[in-house]
């Protein structure tokens, strides 16, 4: 007797020709990639769609999958980096559909990828404070930029008001050469390259000009009430209990502010307890602040990050097992 292994077949609609060649990519290579990383067969004639895979849970997340790109593919053309993305342990391990929050800025729309992403971003709209804590490469700032650029641009906010803490990795300011100016931008460097990939360089240079935009150490913002701002805190990690008490009492009527750290990269002094450590604390049960935490399965960027984000992880928690017992 011969056991012939589970397969399912079903309709992507409407049927496009156009979408349907995005979704499949060259030579049908983003197909092959979704088969290697899944574990199935993929084959279509046209719209039809037909999966043989090692059990149905596997052609479960294949057809979710394909369903969900072929949602997306008539705004957005994929390559392979785009789906190796989609194909993040974040994505095919929950259930991926067409996210609720959809995020327009110049370079076009922006969505979350990953359960974790797109309630980060449902929670942005519904919460006037937010904290976003996790490792790098988990999108945090990046998205919480893109929100801020998409509420300027409908006019829901008069400006973006953009604050890092200048705290030295290894390198103390003063030694630095030039004005504070000069001194300071390096740490803030991340949050223009975001801007100049939303709106473009001479847009921000213009909105910078006129205020609109304003970029500062996160000192600048003692004594100040900010209306009908977004504001973003990045690098939240590196702030004292007192500077993040400060920064979240500057909020005023109209405004959102998103606060972004994480905090296995602390540079402040040993003894100095992180303001984003105590806000978890302090915070956590208080009615219109939204806290989302990423995980190493959460990066997107290239994925050998998420290993080594997973790797460090691990060896911490030896750490601290050791030190425990």
């Amino acid at each position: 007797m011969t056991n012939t292994l589970p397969e399912r077949t079903f309709l992507l609609e409407p049927s496009d020709s156009e979408r349907l060649s995005n979704l499949a990519g060259p030579f049908d290579g983003h197909l092959r990639q979704i088969e290697l990383r899944l574990g199935v067969e993929i084959a279509n004639r046209g719209n039809i769609f037909r999966i043989v895979g090692r059990d149905e849970t596997a052609i479960d997340r294949t057809e979710k999958l394909l369903k969900a790109l072929y949602a997306e593919s008539e705004e957005t053309v994929f390559d392979s980096h785009a789906i190796n993305l989609r194909l993040s342990p974040a994505n095919v391990e929950e259930d991926y559909t067409p996210q609720e929050v959809a995020v327009r800025v110049k370079r076009g729309t922006i969505r979350g990828r990953g359960a974790n992403q797109a309630k980060y971003l449902h929670r942005i709209t519904g919460h006037d404070i937010n904290f976003g804590i996790g490792p790098a490469g988990t999108g945090k700032t990046f998205l919480a930029v893109a929100m801020a650029v998409e509420a300027l641009n409908e006019s829901k906010v008069q400006r973006l008001i953009l604050v890092r803490p200048a705290v030295e990795a290894g390198e103390k300011l003063g030694f630095l050469p030039g004005d504070l100016t000069q001194k300071v931008d390096p740490y803030l460097r991340p949050l223009y390259d975001a801007l100049y990939e939303m709106l473009g360089v001479e847009k921000v240079a213009k909105l910078l000009e006129r205020n609109v935009i304003e970029i500062a150490p996160l000192a600048y913002m003692r004594g100040r009430t900010l209306n009908d701002a977004f504001v973003i805190l990045d690098e939240a990690q590196n702030t004292t209990i007192e500077q993040m008490k400060m920064f979240l009492t500057r909020l005023g009527f109209g405004s959102t502010a998103v606060v972004t750290g994480d905090l296995t990269q602390i540079d402040l002094p040993k003894h100095v307890k992180s303001g984003l450590r105590d806000a978890i604390d302090v915070l956590h049960e208080v009615d219109g602040v939204s806290f989302t935490f990423f995980e190493a399965r959460d990066v997107v960027r290239h994925p050998l990050v998420a290993r080594i984000v997973s790797a460090y992880e691990r060896r911490d928690a030896s750490d601290v097992a050791t030190a425990k017992a």
